[in-house]
């Protein structure tokens, strides 16, 4: 009787299934399982791999440009070239509504370049760093927030090398710059939001990228960059004011350019776009982000 059931016991004790699992395995159940991500758990990842981050940071900015002779100039070199060209086109037709059409071309278009190019970076940086996430766990966010990160290290240089130009052509410059951390802060948000989905959508359907990349021109020029809102037929404002670009580059573009601070409509719409980007965004990566092994 006594051997019966001792073999019993040990034979539960030994069984895989009942056996106490390490960390790593329980970690691959949750992952398969699909498990929604902890944000906790995300937050407490995040933080302990902050050298990570960092370096991340770090490789963006300097590989970007490793080989290149002008570097970070070519950051504001395709806006300059832009700017050329649509000087040349419609200044003449907005010369009377747009005094220093070059500055309120560029202070709009680089809150526009940052998110454009940071929604393509991530979305390239996780098909890139697949091999790396299979073989080490790491926070599966931490791509898409370097590359944020690094994209508003690009925009504050940028936005250096506009001052630069505005003192240049004597545009006047106002104490209301002040307010553009805040600014900054609400566009990376919104943008980083808007990564998250696109970046957990695209591991499953590769032709979201494809799709992202031809639609942003046309986004951009649905948007008051280029042009003057008051140009825009009355009958076609609705788009304007339904569109979260407008008013994501007019709280760069108000204390750059018209030397004021963002109108309490335009600051608020702002921050709610702002904010719900980033929790849509988190919820569709959190619930994406642990069948991402499968895909990548």
């Amino acid at each position: 009787m006594n051997l019966r059931r001792s073999s019993r016991t040990k034979c539960a004790v030994t069984n895989p299934a009942q056996a106490a699992a390490t960390p790593r395995q329980v970690e691959e159940r949750r992952v398969v399982g699909g498990v929604p991500l902890s944000l906790r758990r995300e937050l407490r990842d995040l933080i302990r791999n902050r050298s990570l981050l960092r370096e991340l940071v770090h490789r963006d900015l300097t590989v970007r440009y490793k080989r290149s002779a002008l570097g970070f100039l070519w950051t504001m070199l395709h806006p300059l070239l832009l700017m050329l060209i649509f000087l040349g086109v419609f200044s003449h037709l907005f010369r009377f509504q747009t005094p220093h059409y070059e500055t309120y071309f560029l202070s709009a278009y680089i809150a526009w370049n940052f998110f454009s190019q940071t929604l393509m970076n991530s979305m390239n940086g996780i098909a890139w760093n697949g091999p790396l996430m299979k073989r080490v766990r790491v926070p599966q966010s931490i791509f898409t927030i370097a590359s944020t990160v690094s994209g508003l290290v690009n925009l504050g240089l940028s936005l250096a090398v506009l001052f630069g130009i505005m003192i240049f052509v004597g545009s006047p410059i106002s104490p209301r710059l002040a307010f553009l951390p805040v600014s900054l802060v609400i566009v990376g948000i919104f943008t980083l939001g808007v990564s998250l989905a696109l970046t957990t959508v695209s591991v499953f359907f590769g032709d979201v990228r494809e799709m992202v990349q031809a639609g942003m021109p046309a986004l951009m020029y649905l948007t008051p960059v280029i042009y003057p809102v008051t140009i825009v037929p009355d009958k076609f404002r609705w788009f304007i004011r339904f569109n979260p670009m407008t008013y994501i580059v007019e709280i760069v573009r108000d204390p750059v350019y018209y030397g004021i601070l963002p109108s309490p409509a335009t600051l608020s719409l702002s921050i709610i776009f702002a904010i719900g980007s980033l929790v849509i965004g988190w919820l569709i990566f959190r619930y994406g982000a642990t069948r991402f092994y499968a895909h990548l």
